[in-house]
């Protein structure tokens, strides 16, 4: 009989005392051991398993754990008599930042504080063991302690736990850049990365208590924005082959529990869906969470994708320039696209940096590697979108753009597709209103972005009956923007942009859209379409003529 599957178990020990399915990663703990590294950060995207992996470890070897030795009965590690040695005799300090998802520094503060409280009371046991002095930082560990009492936390506990036990301390942090990418989305992030680069000073390099530490986390931020003081630091990212098979499901141990559960027909859609990812040198890793989630309930869904808001990805890309938006618009219409990647992030320069979105998006797991060509910094990636999953993701992020839009969005679309100009004018205008400035990151009025992002709403909206493409060749230049249904007696559609930014400051926006005409005409746009076989009476071409928010849609 299978074990039961179960969703979201993050506790190793509980996952082992309730049989639940399980998948042995223990290797990972000889492998981490032997390494002696002083601390190790290991980025792998969400769901991958790197909180259960912590707990694996915490379990292990925790003198706290009482149980331990039976928990790991029969688990790879157990084999290694000599690690097994080590089970069970370490005073540990587990740390999670995974729910650390504040609006204001003021929050991040309080939070930080909150989590930091709840570990000292954990550890009440020590307090008579104190100094007066020792009993008197234990006191000031509160909810509305100083930032400065915030960042000694680790430190000081390690040496009360030291003193107490007689033996250095293992430090675990998971989910350490969760506050961070909220700090950045939300406008404090010079707070919170001078907190954090103090508190990893206090905790892991000026820690003499300290044996070790594993940290973990979805990206990498730079060395010498956060990790400055942190010169003993190995950085395992998905690139790395050191750990590479420990995080997420092999291809083999997922067609394993496919045919255990009795899913063994559907391996090869199973591999559309949800395989694509890439770690180290090591291809067909796949999200535990999507694999799990389809064993237990038997359907395809996006379960990885629905995991999280993305709001970091959503606002680079929305904010982004239009060329960003051309590139991902490649990538949703299943193309690739080739960039050089800078693994180590710099949150506050990212706005605006092209190449540090596509880090983030390859170390989040939305994008996988096709080919490498190059050395080094100057390496240029191929890079697709991971799998038929996260292209459901971006197609729901897209959609969320618009929802502030509310039906004249959709109204906006159906007088496209029916041809009705006024009713295009009139819904696009409202939408304009009120979306622009939400495209903008700069603060300054950007209709272009705007446009573009209308581009990528469309792709998502109207994918199922059009092929959309922007900025092609046909005939003797470069269209905006083109529709071509999937079924030739609808109307296929050409649209071309005209912005007073970048055309004459003396025309009206009636003057600008009879040029957008005309060039539609004279470089015969409709070429591609008419030997494609499309009917001329069947292709609509409009001109969209905006200076910031004023707009007037044209028929030619």
């Amino acid at each position: 009989m299978n074990k039961p599957v179960g969703l979201g178990i993050q506790d190793f020990e509980k996952i082992i005392e309730n049989n639940n399915f399980y998948i042995d990663k223990t290797r990972f703990i000889s492998e981490w051991w032997r390494s002696n590294d002083d601390v190790t950060l290991i980025t792998r995207p969400r769901r991958f398993g790197k909180t259960l992996l912590l707990s694996t470890v915490e379990n292990f070897l925790s003198l706290k754990q009482v149980n331990g030795g039976k928990l790991f009965e029969g688990l790879e590690v157990s084999e290694d008599a000599e690690l097994m040695k080590e089970q069970g005799k370490w005073p540990v300090i587990f740390i999670s930042f995974a729910t650390i998802k504040e609006n204001t520094y003021e929050g991040f503060l309080l939070a930080v504080n909150l989590l930091l409280a709840r570990l000292k009371e954990s550890y009440g046991f020590l307090y008579d063991s104190l100094s007066e002095e020792g009993k008197t930082m234990y006191d000031r560990i509160n909810p509305d302690m100083e930032e400065q009492v915030s960042s000694m936390v680790i430190n000081v506990m390690s040496e009360w736990l030291y003193k107490y036990y007689g033996k250095k301390v293992i430090v675990l942090l998971d989910e350490y850049d969760t506050p961070m990418q909220e700090a950045f989305v939300n406008g404090y992030w010079d707070e919170v990365s001078g907190f954090m680069r103090t508190l990893f000073n206090f905790g892991f390099k000026a820690n003499p208590y300290m044996e070790r530490a594993l940290m973990t986390g979805i990206t990498r931020v730079s060395r010498e924005s956060m990790f400055s003081d942190l010169n003993n630091l190995n950085v395992v990212t998905i690139s790395t082959e050191q750990y590479s098979d420990c995080f997420g499901f092999t291809e083999s141990e997922v067609f394993a529990a496919l045919e255990a559960y009795g899913y063994a027909s559907e391996k090869e859609r199973v591999r559309e869906w949800y395989d694509g990812f890439r770690f180290g040198n090591i291809d067909g890793i796949y999200n535990p969470w999507s694999i799990l989630s389809f064993i237990k309930k038997g359907k395809y869904e996006p379960y990885w994708a629905n995991t999280s808001s993305n709001s970091l990805i959503s606002k680079l890309v929305r904010e982004g320039d239009s060329s960003l938006k051309e590139l991902f618009e490649e990538l949703l219409n299943g193309g690739t696209i080739i960039t050089t990647i800078d693994e180590q992030l710099v949150f506050g320069e990212m706005s605006g940096n092209h190449n540090a979105l596509w880090s983030l998006l390859l170390s989040g797991g939305y994008l996988k590697i096709l080919k490498i060509e190059g050395t080094g910094n100057m390496a240029e990636y191929t890079l697709k979108l991971t799998n038929y999953e996260v292209r459901d993701c971006f197609n729901l992020l897209v959609k969320r753009w618009f929802e502030n839009a509310g039906k004249s969005y959709n109204y906006f679309i159906k007088a496209l597709v029916d041809g009705n100009v006024d009713d295009m004018n009139d819904s696009l205008m409202e939408i304009s209103e009120s979306m622009i400035s939400s495209f903008d990151g700069s603060g300054k009025s950007a209709p272009e972005n705007f446009y573009h992002g209308l581009v990528l709403g469309l792709l998502v909206e109207l994918r199922d009956s059009y092929e959309i493409r922007s900025n092609r060749e046909s005939g003797l230049g470069r269209y905006d923007v083109m529709l071509r249904p999937k079924v030739k007696d609808r109307n296929a559609i050409i649209i071309e942009f005209k912005s007073k930014r970048r055309s004459e400051k003396n025309k009206t926006l009636d003057e600008l859209a009879d040029m957008a005409l005309e060039q539609i005409k004279d470089k015969k746009y409709e070429t591609e379409l008419l030997e494609a076989g499309y009917m001329q009476d069947k292709i609509k071409k409009y001109a969209f003529a905006f200076d910031g928010k004023e707009l007037l849609i044209k028929e030619g």
